[in-house]
């Protein structure tokens, strides 16, 4: 039986694989449902179910999303354990996001705070608009980061500062997010939406060989000496260079014509 969380994820023509990660109840707090539903879309990705090219990562309300109910944290029986279990269900996202290797874009409207602004960290393309701001918010309820943040937020602006950013629990807001590369653009709020889709479309059409090749490269360039690096990538464009969508882009190159990957995969 299809739950009301799953008929929230859509899978467009386009090839865009939409996940709304909160709604307007709750305040806009990430919907654990939703996280459930929404690994399961995964999922089916990485089993061939779904043929996805790109996934866009959503807010169903006025914010992309406010953080953690904590309302039901405090409502928990076991607290502890009731926690765990919400921490362990939103890494089991994010671990099959990256299994997927699809390019991710983030449509961040409003606000994106602790686990929000978690899940924005691990898109390749966020979109930010005017008035969207992110918080990390964990120590305002002296708790500690989940979703990854301190995993991906060191990465994008250097340990030092995420240190500062997190422990004073900063409000960043989109111009700032944009310097420090935590946005990649910043548009009209009533914009963001749509620029979001037509990136992730736009990326749907692409070649995925290569896209989930740069992912692989870029996560992977991290825990890798230079030499190994460059070993990888040039494993990596000879291998796809024999690809179809390789050949495709060689050839559409010298015919100075628009390629076309969908055909070629």
């Amino acid at each position: 039986m299809t739950s009301p969380s799953s008929e929230m994820i859509t899978l467009d023509a386009d090839g865009v694989l939409t996940l709304p990660i909160s709604t307007a109840d709750n305040g806009t707090a990430l919907d654990h449902d939703l996280v459930l539903a929404g690994t399961e879309a995964l999922l089916d990705v990485t089993r061939g179910v779904r043929d996805a090219g790109a996934i866009l990562l959503t807010g169903a309300g006025k914010n992309f999303c406010a953080g953690g109910n904590v309302a039901k944290f405090a409502e928990a029986d076991d607290r502890a354990e009731y926690l765990r279990g919400l921490a362990d269900d939103l890494h089991r996202f994010i671990k099959v996001l990256y299994q997927t290797r699809l390019p991710v874009v983030a449509a961040v409207s409003g606000w994106a705070a602790g686990a929000g602004m978690s899940l924005v960290l691990h898109a390749d393309v966020a979109v930010g608009g005017t008035r969207t701001r992110l918080r990390p918010a964990y120590p305002g309820i002296g708790l500690s980061p989940d979703g990854g943040m301190s995993w991906a937020l060191p990465r994008t602006v250097g340990a030092a500062r995420a240190r500062h950013i997190i422990m004073t629990d900063q409000i960043i807001d989109a111009a700032r997010a944009l310097d420090l590369g935590i946005l990649a653009e910043v548009v009209e709020d009533d914009a963001v939406a749509d620029t979001a889709r037509a990136t992730a479309a736009k990326l749907a059409a692409g070649p995925r060989g290569s896209f989930a090749a740069i992912r692989d490269l870029v996560h992977a360039s991290a825990s890798r000496t230079l030499t190994d690096q460059m070993d990888a990538e040039a494993a990596s464009i000879s291998s796809l260079s024999t690809t179809g969508e390789g050949v495709e882009g060689v050839d559409a190159f010298l015919a100075k014509r628009a390629p076309d990957f969908r055909a070629a995969r």
